[in-house]
């Protein structure tokens, strides 16, 4: 077997469907509000040539979502899967996430990424989150939906400047007995 990595996913709230081309200018209204990456190291993806570059990574990744909000189908924000590795029980990397302001700190982050967990431990053990060493934002949400903070870490440049991204991961097991598992 081997992970879908562009499935359509409904919760109470939401759907997340594979990202499509009709899809940036919606995605661009959200990604455009400087806000939404203060806290990220690419802290000029508002600006719409960093943005187009990004969204066509993601068309180009076979694991780009987009989060509607189910009641409107109102494009609200976007996550993906990626780096998929079969080897040693499966392991994926979910990532990629943002969403619109007006959704933050309502419960929203969560349910949607305990879809995306639950689809991916059907098929991978592990799951792993990049997320960079200034973003507390990310950091506290990862945190809330029990991932945990390995040792690891990959250092990369932007702008001539030192980016360090963090690694998280959650395990089957880790998912299944934390704040997000079956029944929670």
């Amino acid at each position: 077997m081997t992970l879908d990595r562009q499935p359509r996913l409904e919760t109470e709230r939401l759907v997340l469907r594979p990202l499509a081309e009709d899809d940036r200018e919606a995605l661009y209204e959200i990604a455009s509000d400087p806000a939404v990456w203060e806290q990220h190291p690419i802290h000029d993806r508002w600006r719409r040539e960093v943005f187009d570059a990004f969204f066509d990574e993601g068309l180009k990744s076979g694991g780009a979502l987009a989060v509607l909000r189910k009641s409107d189908e109102r494009i609200i924000g976007h996550s993906r899967y990626d780096g998929y590795d079969a080897q040693e029980g499966g392991v994926v990397e979910i990532g990629w996430t943002f969403l619109a302001p007006q959704f933050w700190g309502k419960g929203v982050n969560a349910e949607m990424k305990r879809a995306m967990l639950a689809h991916a431990f059907e098929e991978v053990a592990t799951v792993e989150f990049r997320v960079g060493d200034t973003n507390y934002r990310s950091r506290n949400a990862l945190e809330a939906i029990g991932a945990v903070r390995t040792e690891r870490y990959e250092l990369e440049r932007y702008q001539g400047k030192r980016v360090v991204h963090l690694i998280y991961e959650i395990g089957r097991e880790g998912f299944a007995q934390g704040p997000l598992g079956q029944g929670k």
